[in-house]
């Protein structure tokens, strides 16, 4: 598990590196997203991966790397935004610092995870197909929509944090896979 947590953190500084670089762009305007706003973005992202998948080819420069990076960083971002709710547009302030403090707490409250389940599923991601990931990953969507739906309300199930988490984690393991390649 030693190599699952160093090709972890090497993709955590690819998504962080392209994470603070849009910050300096664009500053924290996500943060006025809505989570059924995050939801869709994701589903975006995963629903292009799929395609590409299925066609073998893409016309729009990135590729599907670029798009599980983005998935990785929204579902970071749904984190916070569960955590801090929907910022105003008139109130729309956050120190850099503060947000990667936030960036970095949820990376490790994920990272938590990802080693509780590798040590009971014994690293059974490895041997999945990385076109895997992304149903998987379209399903969990599927199933925070329904949350959603439901005002975020469940019976039985996990609700929208641990569905994130998973989202997020299923992006890792594709990046790690990418990386081998």
């Amino acid at each position: 598990m030693d190599k699952t947590l160093q090709e972890f953190d090497e993709v955590i500084k690819q998504c962080k590196n392209v994470f603070v670089k849009k910050m300096k762009d664009y500053g924290i305007a996500w943060r006025i997203l809505r989570i059924t706003s995050i939801t869709d973005q994701i589903y975006i992202k995963a629903q292009r991966i799929r395609s590409i998948e299925e066609k073998g080819t893409h016309k729009v420069r990135e590729g599907v790397v670029s798009e599980f990076i983005g998935i990785v960083n929204y579902a970071l971002m749904a984190q916070m935004q569960l955590h801090l709710g929907i910022a105003s547009v008139e109130n729309i302030t956050m120190p850099d610092e503060e947000v990667i403090r936030l960036y970095n707490h949820y990376v490790q409250q994920a990272k938590e995870l990802l080693m509780n389940k590798n040590h009971d599923y014994d690293e059974a991601w490895r041997n999945m197909r990385t076109s895997s990931y992304t149903d998987i990953i379209l399903m969990k969507l599927l199933r925070i929509k329904q949350i959603e739906n439901n005002h975020g309300n469940t019976l039985i199930s996990e609700g929208l944090d641990a569905n994130f988490y998973d989202i997020f984690n299923y992006a890792v393991f594709a990046l790690i896979k990418f990386n081998e390649k």
